[in-house]
């Protein structure tokens, strides 16, 4: 059943939470996506068999969440993220983020003390900048500055507007310029044939995450990572982070 918590800033966030036991498993999801999606909705059913502590949420502007999408930007989303952490959740927490989601991990890790692992899938640290910013064209640039925003086409729906204030508000929360400390173990799940998020971002995200770190890459898998082996790795992955982050506080 869906229920809902209001942020410190007044926004409605939307949520399905499990209990069971610890650590949390904290599925943040990706740029306009929501949390019904395949990945959200089989780490849950997983979770509810195994027992394990889950949750789920739409970030302000998704989903069942309150606002509109055009409305919010990447400090917006974390601030959500991490209302929802702190609100609903206890204990050491593991993340896994998805696209957009693993940008959004980055950031709560580095303000919540719990987290104590990351499982990012097709992570998109960096995408306003390094992909859509410096994706326009100059007359897409001139346009996003003096009408504040653009439309954008879309693979998977209706073109959707990009606003400068997304992009300007980007540039302050940029994680790939300097080396990341890891949240605890970290392992990164990449498709070869994802087409939003080019391999050499997670390289790039590899090489800048200090820790207990690995990368694998699936042959043949694209961005929504959710064919039922891709599923399967998911789920194997985030057990074997849980057992890791069990035997470092045993």
């Amino acid at each position: 059943m869906t229920d809902f918590i209001d942020t410190p800033e007044g926004r409605r966030i939307a949520y399905n939470r499990s209990e069971g036991r610890g650590p949390w498993v904290v599925f943040l999801g990706g740029y306009m996506s929501d949390m019904a999606g395949t990945k959200a909705v089989h780490l849950e059913e997983w979770a509810r068999k195994s027992g394990q502590a889950y949750l789920r949420f739409d970030y302000s502007g998704h989903g069942a969440s309150s606002g509109a999408f055009e409305d919010g930007a990447i400090g917006d989303w974390a601030a959500d993220a991490r209302a929802a952490i702190e609100a609903l959740t206890d204990g050491p927490v593991l993340l896994v983020g998805s696209s957009m989601g693993g940008w959004i991990s980055l950031l709560v890790a580095n303000a919540v003390p719990r987290v104590a692992g990351f499982v990012g899938i097709a992570a998109a640290p960096d995408f306003t900048e390094d992909s859509m910013w410096a994706g326009f064209s100059e007359e897409e640039r001139a346009a996003l500055a003096r009408d504040g925003q653009i439309l954008m086409p879309s693979d998977y729906d209706a073109p959707y507007r990009v606003t400068r204030r997304l992009i300007e508000d980007g540039r302050r929360h940029l994680v790939l310029r300097a080396p990341v400390r890891s949240p605890g173990p970290v392992r990164l799940l990449h498709g070869t044939e994802d087409a939003d998020v080019e391999m050499s971002v997670a390289l790039r995200l590899l090489a800048h995450l200090e820790g207990d770190v690995r990368l694998t890459l699936v042959r043949g898998a694209d961005h929504r990572f959710s064919t039922p082996d891709c599923l399967d790795l998911l789920t194997e992955t985030v057990e074997e982070v849980l057992a890791r982050i069990d035997g470092a506080t045993a």
